[in-house]
């Protein structure tokens, strides 16, 4: 029998077990990380359930169905540092208690698989989904052989103690191949269906991010005898390009942010000569992020020749949205209409491991809880109880719809 009310306090146990008074601590591939581990193996070991660590380290749990084809449950134990109690690991929690209840009962139709993605943060590295990626095959091991975390340490190294081979991490994609269809539970981590006072949510996708650093370059000058009008203020570009950002994003639906600044000389007596600063966008749809990467250089070229300054545009990071699969989503607001009353459908700004498993092909879904407050990565992460409540049990007829659909339809393989 499902059981909510377990998952909440093993939600508990686990933050008293790897947190402290400033939050949650299970940075990937540390001692305290291992911790989490070594308890959520102890709660499997409960079950009739088969558990392996793949090459890039995420745990796997299967319970075998009457068909060897899958139906996949993620989610990531792993932590940014000082974090969310929730994040993460609502997900991993919330599939345990499915586990239960379909072990419990007769075999269900389709095997159901169980994964704890290794290093869904990146927080250490500054690589995010590590784990899904390299199962999903699109990790570049050029680039993560070169990634260091701050004291040094290289990915390899860190990867090593807990049975890991960086050189062997995408042969993890073999745990894919009978996988159907990919279900992901976890808090908003914003603040839309606080806003709209709706417990839950169905999430339409992950966007696409566009990443870039700005450049403006004028002239140095002093800054008590240079008239105005006679000024190449690098600030001056950069100011108006942070503006017209906003208005660019207004007009295509999306968001951005400029968040950094760094201006040279740097002292308050000289007119900026050099301003760098760093924009991230992101949409939905990949016409429309486009369409916001092109407004944007025009207008720093535009600012750029008014301000008779120069601009140079830097590539830092691109990735393409991730739609999700639109029969899940349906059947995704069914079990939250049906649990909990109105639902909402709204995309989602951060990225998770779901993501990695839509680009796969595989058929994909995730449900969003109400965050209190709106925040999230902080030790403030919160979410009303009975609505904790309320998502394990909607993930759970989640769960149970999408294997009748996929026992059925016969849904179209990854």
């Amino acid at each position: 029998m499902l059981s909510p009310r377990r998952t909440l306090d093993e939600l508990k146990e686990l933050r008293a077990l790897t947190g402290d008074a400033d939050g949650a601590q299970r940075l990937a591939f540390t001692p305290t990380w291992a911790k989490a581990r070594a308890w959520f193996r102890e709660k499997l070991a409960a079950l009739p359930v088969e558990v392996r660590q793949d090459e890039a380290g995420n745990l796997w749990a299967t319970l075998p169905g009457a068909s060897p084809d899958a139906l996949l449950i993620g989610g990531h134990l792993d932590s940014v540092p000082n974090g969310g109690w929730l994040d993460g690991c609502l997900n991993v929690l919330a599939g345990l208690e499915i586990l239960r209840r379909l072990a419990a009962g007769n075999p269900p139709p389709l095997t159901v698989r169980l994964v704890d993605w290794a290093d869904e943060e990146g927080a250490r590295f500054g690589r995010s989904l590590f784990g899904s990626s390299a199962c999903a095959g699109s990790l570049d091991l050029a680039e993560a052989r070169a990634l260091r975390d701050r004291d040094g340490v290289s990915l390899a190294d860190a990867l090593r103690p807990h049975g890991i081979d960086l050189e062997r991490a995408r042969e993890s994609g073999r745990e894919l191949e009978k996988a159907r269809a990919y279900l992901e539970l976890h808090i908003e981590q914003g603040p839309v269906l606080l806003d709209l006072g709706l417990p839950l949510g169905a999430v339409l996708g992950t966007f696409g991010v566009e990443r870039h650093a700005i450049t403006f370059r004028g002239q140095a000058a002093h800054s008590g005898s240079t008239p105005m009008n006679r000024r190449r203020d690098a600030f001056l570009a950069a100011g108006r390009m942070a503006q017209e950002t906003y208005s660019i994003a207004a007009r295509h639906g999306g968001v951005c942010t400029i968040g950094s600044c760094i201006t040279k000389p740097g002292i308050v007596t000289s007119v900026v000569e050099e301003c760098r600063i760093t924009l991230d966008q992101r949409h939905l749809d990949l016409a429309a992020l486009a369409a916001m990467l092109a407004n944007a250089r025009a207008a720093s070229e535009e600012f750029a020749r008014e301000g008779e300054v120069a601009v140079e545009w830097e590539r830092i990071w691109r990735i393409d949205p991730a739609p999700f699969h639109p029969h899940l989503i349906d059947l995704c607001e069914e079990a939250v209409r049906e649990v909990a009353g109105p639902s909402h459908r709204l995309p989602s700004g951060p990225l998770h491991d779901a993501a990695e498993m839509a680009r796969r092909g595989i058929p994909t879904v995730m449900m969003f809880v109400q965050s209190l407050h709106g925040i999230s990565h902080n030790r403030i992460e919160d979410t009303r109880e009975e609505h904790l409540e309320l998502a394990v049990r909607a993930f759970d007829r989640l769960a149970e719809k999408t294997l009748a659909w996929l026992a059925t339809s016969g849904a179209q393989k990854a």
